[in-house]
């Protein structure tokens, strides 16, 4: 079987940006092509890429969860693919199927066992949404905020989210309304972005943080505080924000990627004038990960298609 693949080149370092030079596109490998018992051979359809694949280019990943890739060998994440031939009792060919590693190759070769069916229905035929809004970014959103932001429906509760117009943050404004809070206000980068919030996705109000004082617009856009905060960026946006929540409040810690870059521990410390608000008002920072509620993924995927056809979730 003759494939094209993507590897690992070279890693960035802890300290580094990543640049194209990481990686290397293979063209024209062969590799065998024989599917025996119990396994499956897939044509890609989909590939996903995502903030966390950046500490999985380090040899050392920071986290118990996630394996590093390793060099010059063929990297992996989330995928979507269709089945060609199968030895597998449960799948057939034409099937469609996803993995949380799945390799960079145009055509592969995988254990059966190892991949979960999709129905195109759910998505009304948009099979790459099974790796965003009703896939693991859409989960994370949806349990992140059901399970750490403590959001009860008609108690005037303020969310905030940064990285608001990412693949998380976008989808967890929007189910941050869904789910009762009565305002949600998104941090992101661009004034085309904070326009798409509002007028899109029904945020009640986006900040640019590169432009003006954050502070002081967070404060003209959250009068009433900060009950809820889902937190996917870190760094100095997260101690602005933690600076203004309520008593009793939640930070929902679904990623820090301002820190990714740097040789920092996960989740890294506050500096001490910020944690010490954070434990005078007793606000919640409770390290989040999606992987530990597999038993949330099902009835989530079904809640997502249902919203999303419904055309609540956009």
């Amino acid at each position: 079987m003759i494939i094209q693949r993507v590897v690992l080149n070279s890693r960035p370092g802890k300290n580094g940006n990543p640049v194209a030079e990481n990686f290397r596109m293979e063209e024209e490998v062969s590799v065998p092509g024989s599917v025996n018992e119990g396994q499956v051979q897939v044509r890609t359809l989909y590939l996903s890429v995502d903030p966390y694949m950046r500490c999985k280019m380090n040899e050392d990943t920071g986290s118990d969860y996630l394996a590093p890739w390793q060099l010059s060998q063929v990297v992996d994440g989330g995928g979507i693919g269709i089945i060609e031939e199968s030895k597998h009792r449960n799948l057939a060919k034409g099937d469609f199927v996803t993995s949380f590693y799945w390799p960079w190759q145009t055509k592969a070769i995988l254990d059966g066992n190892d991949l979960k069916k999709v129905d195109p229905q759910l998505v009304d035929g948009h099979l790459s949404y099974f790796l965003g809004a009703i896939g693991m970014p859409g989960l994370t959103s949806l349990i992140g905020v059901q399970e750490k932001g403590h959001i009860s429906a008609g108690s005037n509760q303020t969310m905030v989210v940064s990285g608001a117009a990412g693949a998380c943050g976008s989808l967890a404004g929007q189910i941050g309304h869904l789910l009762g809070c009565s305002r949600v206000v998104g941090i992101c980068g661009t004034h085309e972005k904070c326009l798409f919030l509002t007028s899109e996705l029904g945020f009640d109000a986006a900040i640019n943080y590169k432009k003006g004082n954050v502070a002081e617009q967070l404060r003209e856009s959250c009068p009433a505080g900060v009950d809820v905060y889902f937190d996917n960026v870190g760094g100095d946006i997260s101690d602005t924000v933690i600076s203004q929540m309520n008593q009793n409040s939640h930070i929902i810690l679904c990623g820090q990627i301002s820190q990714y870059n740097k040789d920092v521990p996960y989740p890294p410390p506050l500096p001490p004038a910020v944690e010490a608000i954070q434990k005078e008002r007793n606000i919640t920072r409770e390290r989040f990960m999606v992987l530990n509620y597999k038993d949330k993924f099902e009835p989530g995927i079904l809640q997502l298609s249902q919203w999303f056809k419904e055309g609540k979730l956009k």
